[in-house]
This record gives structure tokens, sequence and C-alpha cells, in this order.
């Protein structure tokens, strides 16, 4: 694998030159033509499946998907459509009042479904809180996904029945989790491999330092996979580093590559490259895919606020799902029947999360006072009451139930 280069970076102000003085201000040549070296060093993204559903030659990545057949294609194309109908459900159960919060994956369905699905059995995931077209990789059925959203659990399911960590809401604090872990499983002596979850905002936080740090000392086999959706909530990424965040591997010692994160092929070639690399005791990896948070950062966000219609109609048209779907029907790889018998199955689905979610109980309101303090505390007890006045406020409002 060759890694590009560090891009061309923007020269730093000389110390001899102070605020007033000419040397401190730029032409507008100047400044074009330091906008065009950046825009020229761009590094270009692993791609396999072009926009339009092109397949794309790969010398370097092809071997990693050389044996992949019709009915695999089929079923990445039925991951992405199925994940997306799930997370659109809960959005839509969210602004119903089904659920506290929604963390949408609307647009990255390609990069966790790619990644996911070249994990092996014994691998070991460490996820966000967006995870979750990798949860449906690794067999977490998505209602379990929603209790720790409707606050009626911290996360409904067991870590070690599936090698698929509880939801880190901490940011970037599981990066950390996973470098600990993967260090463990060379005591062990296995040849499993972990890999961690994060977005671009995330890669700004010093647990995501410090794991790249230990990772790359002890050599341990851990793959970073960073979903640049562009936005760190409101924050766009040229914000947080002056070099493409891949890069940012080269100054920990180890390998780093941009993936185009709509498509699903390049991400499944890309991260079955670096786990191997991993599994064969040649250490970490930065993945990083390139990829679009269509919808808001979570349900409390409006994105409107801070990027325009016009960024994300650009993005709409490089659709994951959408470009897998041209690629099998010019391959005559699916037919309209697939494709109706998939449109059954994605609204049973949907059926099946919103009745499960409504199902489910209430929160206990006054849970989140419980187990502070082994033996309880003055300031808890009080904070209790206030907070149970509270609720009995709307009990009024009501007609007293």
């Amino acid at each position: 694998m060759t890694v590009e280069s560090t891009a061309a970076r923007t020269p730093r102000r000389s110390a001899g030159n102070k605020a007033g003085t000419t040397g401190t201000k730029r032409t507008t040549s100047t400044t074009k033509k330091a906008a065009g070296a950046r825009k020229s060093a761009e590094p270009a993204l692993v791609q396999l499946l072009t926009p339009e559903g092109e397949r794309v030659k790969n010398a370097e990545f092809d071997q990693y998907v050389a044996g992949i057949t019709a009915d695999d294609l089929r079923g990445l194309y039925r991951d992405m459509v199925l994940t997306r109908r799930f997370d659109a459900e809960a959005t839509s159960l969210q602004r119903q009042g089904e659920l506290g919060l929604w963390a949408s994956l609307l647009g990255q369905e390609a990069a966790q479904i790619g990644s996911g699905r070249a994990l092996r059995d014994d691998d070991y995931v460490f996820p966000t809180y967006r995870e979750h077209g990798v949860a449906w990789c690794r067999g977490v059925d998505p209602t379990n996904l929603l209790g720790m959203f409707r606050g009626v659990n911290n996360g409904g399911w067991d870590p070690n029945g599936n090698n698929f960590h509880l939801y880190t809401i901490v940011i970037g604090s599981q990066a950390l989790h996973a470098t600990g872990y993967a260090m463990g499983v060379t005591k062990d002596g296995a040849d499993s491999a972990v890999i961690a979850y994060f977005g671009d905002g995330a890669s700004s936080q010093g647990d995501v330092a410090e794991a790249f740090t230990f990772s790359a000392v002890y050599n341990a086999p851990v793959v970073f996979f960073c979903q640049n959706n562009q936005w760190a909530i409101s924050e766009p990424t040229e914000k947080q580093s002056r070099v493409p965040l891949y890069q940012r591997a080269q100054g920990f010692g180890f390998p780093g590559v941009r993936v185009d994160g709509n498509d699903v092929l390049a991400n499944l070639a890309v991260t079955k490259w670096a786990l191997e690399r991993a599994r064969a005791g040649e250490g970490p990896t930065l993945v990083e895919a390139f990829t679009y948070r269509m919808g808001a950062h979570t349900t409390s966000d409006d994105p409107t606020r801070y990027r325009g219609d016009e960024e994300r109609l650009a993005w709409e048209a490089k659709d994951p799902i959408l470009r897998l779907r041209r690629y099998l029907e010019s391959a005559n790889h699916a037919d309209e029947g697939f494709f109706a018998e998939l449109e059954t199955e994605s609204e049973a689905l949907g059926k099946r999360v919103r009745e499960a979610v409504r199902a489910m109980p209430d929160p206990d309101h006054f849970a989140i006072f419980e187990n502070v303090y082994a033996d309880g505390h003055a300031l808890v007890d009080e904070e209790r009451a206030q907070f149970a006045a509270y609720q009995a406020s709307f009990a009024d409002a009501d007609g007293g139930k």
C-alpha cells in the first residue's frame, strides 16, 4: 500500500512579521496561488464504484473484493436499504415522542456496511452512537439499539455476544478502549483484530491522539475507522485540521488511507486490507471514510443553520444506495423482483421496530438519582425532591392526571 504524501501546508508567519507590517499581508494573487496549491494537493480517494455505478479498477485493492459474487453484492445492497429503513423509522419515532434522541446515519450506510462486512466473527468492535449499520452486520437486533435512546436501559445487548461493544456517548473515548483491548489480544496470542469507529469531530479529541500513540508504540492490532461526514455538529472539517485527517497517522508512525465513504465496495476492500495488516502483526491503520451526514447531527440539531442546500444536493448525487443499485442493474445482478421483495421486507422491518418501541415501558424519571452514591447523599435527596415537585406541577395542567 502506498500512503499519500503529506499535503502542502500554508507557511506559518515568521517571527519577524509583526502586525501592521507589509509582511503580514497577502496579495490576491498569493492567496489564489495558495488556494490552488491546496486544491491540487487534495488526495484522491480509493474508489471502486463511481457515483454513476461504474466499476473502477484498482491495482492495490481489487484483490480484496476479487471473490465477491452477485449474491454478495445483493447482500450489501440489502444491508444498506434495511439499515436506512430502520434509521428512518427511528427518526420518525423520536419526532413522535417515543425516543428522547436519535443520531441518524443517513448517507453513511456504505462506510458502515462495507467495513462491517469486512470483519470476522472473532474481531471486536468499539462503536460510537451512530454505528447502526455496523450493529446490523454484527447481528444486533435493531430494536435493541433503541432502549438507550428511549431512556429505559444503558444499552440493550450483551457486548460479548456479538463482539460489539455498547454504544459510547463520550466523544473519542472508545478509541482508547479499543487500543487497550487490542493490546490484550496481542498478549493472549490471538490473531483477531479490533476496530474503533469515530467521527471527524472525535479525531480532534485528546483520547484519540493518545490511542494513536499507544497503538503505534505497542503495535496493537487495531483499525481506526474515521467516518469523516464533513461536520462535527456545526463545525466543518477544515476548521479542525490543516491536512486531510488520514494523514495524521503519519505523525504517529502508522499508515493512513482515505476511501470514498459512499462506495460500499471500496470500504469493504480497504477495511479488509487494514484488518489483515493488524492480524499479521503490522500494527494499526487509520482509515478515513470520506462521506457526508445527510441529516442532522442528532434530532436535536438544525443543520439548516450552518450549511446550505447546495452542499446537501451535491452529496445526494453520490448516494451510496443508488450507486450500488445502478451497478447491480447495469451488470444484470438484480431484477425488479429483487427490489420489490426488498421493499416489502423493508416495510416489515419498519413495522416491527415501530411496534417494539411502542411496547417498551416509559422511562423511570427518577432512575437518574439512583446509585449516584452507595449510601445516599443529602444533595441528591434535595435534587430528587425538587425534580418530583417539578413533575407534579404538570399534573395540575392535565386535570390532576
